[in-house]
């Protein structure tokens, strides 16, 4: 059985792009997989300086997580703050770094040119992500296109430190998916919580029905043909209902048949998301009242993989002769 590990930071409420691009694929992969997903904690302090939303974006993200169908028997959810030894081994990769793997790194310099402030937490931030998937002796890390560098800067440190010490890392693969949707937000562009375009499929009903009728389309009249493939009301509802679905190409019918408006295609797509997202609707409801059922899986996740981190860590200090 091969070991999965992924991240994600805890910045907010998780939203119809987290679910098609990473927590739909996490689902499918943990029934025969062994999976470990973090809450990437520390990485968040790169960005964020108020302790408060943390806390709670953090607890919210373990809550989305349950929600939308990670079982706990079946992966292990955890804090990244709830296995300190991470740092350890970040530092010994850190030792074996050379300062040009860090210039090449392409996020840092788009998060600087957003405007966030520089630090050496940012600048070193790909060195923390990579003990992240070596700690657990990963073999595949889902990510998007985008995230593949940091993949490669991983394999790269694993590589320097089997040099100089012999072979105490695994070599991470990289699992981009082809079917993962990067969705677009109410705006057209990419959804994004930092361009504030994001749909949440948590909202009450009529918020949700409210947002959906804000996303943004074309001025092509309601008798004449559209085409589907250009519109984000279509593009969500197939990723969200699937390529093969009844609906989705009943939809892509009428788009080009003409004779529809975009409040009808908006109309549809509000009505799937109540389907699809009510069992997750209801089991997140139940989760916000009952604490207690988080807190025991985050404990049970940062025991495993503590556990297994253990392990690492120990045959990492033998091998550079700290043990």
């Amino acid at each position: 059985m091969k070991r999965v590990l992924s991240g994600i930071q805890p910045s907010g409420q998780l939203h119809l792009g987290n679910y098609a691009g990473a927590v739909r694929q996490f689902i499918a992969l943990q029934e025969d997989h062994e999976m470990y997903l973090f809450l990437a904690t520390y990485h968040a302090m790169t960005t964020s300086r108020d302790a408060k939303l943390l806390r709670e974006n953090t607890r919210q993200a373990a809550i989305d997580y349950l929600a939308f169908g990670i079982d706990p028997e079946k992966a292990h959810i955890y804090l990244q703050t709830d296995v300190p030894q991470v740092h350890e081994l970040a530092w010994l990769l850190a030792c074996v770094c050379p300062p040009h793997m860090m210039d090449k790194a392409t996020s840092y310099k788009d998060k600087i040119a957003r405007g966030l402030p520089a630090s050496i937490g940012l600048y070193t931030y790909p060195i923390l992500q990579a003990a992240d998937i070596l700690s657990v002796d990963a073999d595949l890390v889902p990510v998007g296109k985008d995230q593949i560098q940091h993949i490669e800067i991983t394999r790269d440190l694993a590589e320097k430190f089997n040099h100089y010490y012999g072979e105490v890392f695994k070599l991470p693969e990289a699992r981009v998916p082809e079917d993962a949707a990067v969705l677009p937000g109410i705006d057209g562009q990419k959804m994004s919580k930092s361009y504030g375009n994001t749909i949440d499929p948590f909202l009450p009903e009529k918020q949700l029905r409210k947002v959906v009728m804000k996303i943004k389309t074309d001025s092509t009249p309601v008798e004449a043909p559209k085409d589907p493939e250009t519109c984000p009301v279509f593009q969500i509802y197939r990723a969200i209902a699937g390529r093969d679905d009844p609906g989705t190409n009943q939809l892509a019918g009428d788009y080009r048949a003409g004779g529809m408006g975009y409040g009808d295609a908006k109309q549809r797509l509000f009505e799937l998301l109540l389907t699809h997202f009510g069992p997750a609707r209801e089991r997140r409801e139940e989760l916000t009242r009952d604490a207690a059922v988080v807190d025991r899986v985050l404990k049970q996740g940062a025991a495993a993989a503590q556990a297994r981190i253990e392990e690492v860590l120990i045959r990492a200090r033998k091998a550079c002769g700290l043990r």
